[in-house]
């Protein structure tokens, strides 16, 4: 298992790449299935928290409901010029909100679990004298 440390600028690209790309992909595959790029969405984010470095670690949660929206684009309806593609984006962010929730939930709880391993490793056990 492929174990990188990603900075927040990292995680955010990593995720929002990853969610075009699987955006993409969707919408060659299947047709632009918004339930199949909202279950897509959910290991992104949950790779995305576990890969982020300690010190970026709050940032996770931050950055994958913008690469959500990033990754929507290729499958949003809107064929007709660029408002039709900004409603079609609207409209997606706005049915698709569970998913959108749910993977900004996983990372949150990940980041949550990390966070406190964390600070319950690096504290003595015991206080110390000033």
């Amino acid at each position: 298992m492929p174990n990188p440390r990603l900075t927040g600028l990292g995680g955010g690209l990593f995720c929002a790449a990853a969610m075009f790309l699987l955006g993409c992909l969707d919408a060659l595959l299947f047709g632009a299935s918004l339930p199949v790029y909202g279950v897509l969405f959910l290991p992104v984010c949950a790779l995305t928290a576990l890969w982020m470095r300690r010190a970026d670690l709050l940032t996770a949660p931050v950055v994958v409901p913008i690469a959500f929206a990033a990754g929507l684009v290729p499958v949003a309806d809107g064929n007709a010029g660029s408002g039709s593609r900004l409603m079609g984006l609207v409209t997606a962010l706005a049915t698709q909100a569970v998913w959108l929730y749910g993977g900004t939930l996983i990372t949150g709880l990940i980041v949550l679990v990390r966070r406190i391993r964390l600070h319950s490793r690096g504290r003595p056990s015991g206080r110390t004298a000033p």
